[in-house]
């Protein structure tokens, strides 16, 4: 009896070792298993994805560039009277209305200009009793087609003069000798030379300029080697540091033939519309031309979700937040938006475009932590 008590706990714990064993032998099969990685709820937030296009490959070039205010639609001023600023209204990138009053001159010129109209219109009154007497002589063939013509031509000046003289008095409102500067044209104030106590005289240096921002001048800079790629009509994007992930579509309006002196360029003139006012006077600007269209499509990626490491292009697969791929690539052509890549990629995939070089070592030295 004693005998076989003792055979069966020697079978219990044989049973009871082969359990233990064949738990640790799991509990180390399943250690061994290598986990998928799985990107942070800091990552999620920030994280951007891109679809893989099939699209047309197209290279560009990119160009440095200024923007400029419309010319044709900007109003610098001057002064037409000496005398001494006493107040302004406006500051640098106000946005004024036509007649508006931006500042006070305190000045005696008022007068001078009252009087050389009130002369104009005495030498008018004189000049067109010329005219007929001329007109009459004339019809006599007395006066001859030469003094008719000078006749004419007298009057027409004097009314130029007092309608160039009347034009200028319109910027002004006196009272006693405060004269109000009226704004010429309606827009934005780009320039400010003026402020209180400064004095200024007749014809001198600009006070502010004024200008219509609805349309824009850029102004390219087309070195030697980019000359053949640039001609008029080509369509352009336009991207400035202040908008970075903004893109403005214009096309190539003019191409200066001479080159700039000081900065030995072409210049290209590229007319945007500026109704968001995104684009301001002063602001560099970089401008991306399509060049060397080519018959072939290919892969097309968001230039921010390749990773090059060693030597070697790669890309981020995403299908889940912990199911995730390194893919090889190889670059076939680029451009300002796509990079074109052959690889072991399809059509329809999603590729991260954003902290892809993170999530890319993440996933790498976790790879290399499991094999170990």
């Amino acid at each position: 009896m004693k005998m076989n008590t003792t055979k069966y706990k020697i079978a219990m714990y044989f049973s009871v070792i082969v359990v233990l064993a064949s738990c640790t032998e799991n509990k180390n099969t399943k250690d061994a298993e290598p986990q998928n990685y799985c990107i942070s709820k800091e990552l999620k937030k920030d994280l951007k994805l891109a679809k893989v296009e099939m699209r047309s490959v197209e290279e560009s070039i990119t160009l440095t560039g200024e923007v400029e205010s419309n010319s044709d639609k900007t109003v610098p001023f001057v002064s037409l009277v000496d005398g001494v600023v006493t107040e302004t209204y406006f500051s640098l990138g106000d946005y004024v209305k036509k007649g508006q009053v931006l500042a006070t001159i305190k000045s005696v010129s008022l007068n001078e200009m009252q009087d050389d109209t009130q002369t104009l219109q005495a030498q008018l009154a004189v000049a067109k009793r010329k005219l007929s007497s001329v007109e009459a002589m004339y019809k006599d063939d007395i006066a001859s087609q030469k003094d008719l013509q000078e006749a004419r031509s007298e009057v027409q000046i004097i009314q130029s003069n007092i309608s160039k003289t009347r034009k200028n008095m319109q910027l002004y409102s006196a009272g006693s000798s405060n004269i109000q500067v009226k704004a010429p044209a309606e827009g934005y104030v780009i320039a400010k030379n003026i402020s209180t106590g400064m004095p200024v005289t007749a014809g001198g240096e600009q006070l502010f300029t004024i200008s219509n921002l609805d349309k824009v001048w850029v102004m390219a800079n087309v070195y030697a080697t980019n000359m053949r790629h640039v001609y008029v009509n080509q369509p352009v994007v336009v991207k400035t540091l202040a908008y970075p992930d903004d893109s403005f579509a214009g096309k190539v309006n003019v191409i200066s033939q001479i080159f700039n002196e000081n900065e030995r360029v072409l210049k290209a003139k590229i007319i945007m519309d500026n109704h968001n006012m995104k684009l301001r006077p002063g602001m560099s600007a970089d401008i991306v031309l399509p060049i060397n269209a080519q018959n072939k499509t290919g892969l097309a990626i968001p230039a921010k979700a390749l990773i090059f490491d060693n030597n070697q292009s790669y890309v981020v697969v995403y299908k889940k937040d912990c199911d995730m791929e390194i893919r090889a690539v190889t670059e076939i052509a680029s451009n300002s938006q796509y990079i074109y890549v052959e690889g072991d990629l399809k059509q329809g995939e999603s590729v991260v475009a954003s902290n892809g070089l993170l999530i890319y070592e993440n996933m790498k030295n976790q790879s290399n932590n499991s094999t170990k």
